[in-house]
């Protein structure tokens, strides 16, 4: 069985985050959340019942502050990391190997591991600190990618565009769905 991180952060988007922690569970993946104090916050403006969404679906929720929790280890045996949003406070930290939280210490063992890392971006526009620091965590073996769907689906609704972004977040790790109509050239 695979095992997930999965970060939470407070940037705006708190649903992308509880719709992979909904989907990697319903793929058979066993999902640690780390749920950050911002996320809190931001869950009261965008999704209330995030957090109790995550609980029911992952095998532990962190919090934060839990420096000694298994995703502080390599040998905790995780598989990959998202971190869905991931705000841009996370990637400053992600890029400049500060580990001071459970959140990017995870992320940086990930990383020293040589496992995967998807950080999926929120944030518009972005400064050029921004986009150094992406590809200071590009360099470093992770993978950024912006919450931007695609509209050759024809996206009815907000949560066909969730869909999109969670689907290609899946598609990065090879977990098969049904979340997305994928491209088709016309012939």
């Amino acid at each position: 069985m695979l095992k997930a991180v999965l970060g939470i952060t407070g940037a705006s988007g708190i649903i992308y985050g509880v719709r992979l922690a909904e989907e990697l569970k319903n793929s058979g993946v066993e999902v640690h959340t780390i749920f950050t104090e911002a996320a809190k916050k931001t869950a009261k403006y965008e999704l209330k019942d995030a957090y109790d969404r995550v609980k029911r679906v992952s095998k532990k929720v962190y919090n934060e502050d839990d420096i000694d929790a298994a995703p502080a280890s390599g040998s905790a045996g995780f598989n990959f990391m998202i971190i869905a949003p991931c705000s841009i406070r996370t990637l400053g930290s992600v890029a400049n190997g500060i580990a001071d939280n459970l959140l990017t210490r995870a992320a940086l063992v990930q990383l020293k591991e040589k496992k995967k890392l998807i950080l999926i971006i929120r944030e518009t526009p972005l400064s050029a600190i921004d986009i150094m620091n992406m590809l200071k965590v590009s360099i470093a073996g992770g993978v950024i990618m912006p919450a931007s769907p695609g509209f050759y689906t024809i996206p009815k609704t907000v949560d066909e565009m969730v869909n999109f972004i969670v689907g290609k977040a899946l598609d990065l790790l090879g977990i098969e769905h049904n979340l997305y109509k994928r491209w088709k050239a016309e012939e």
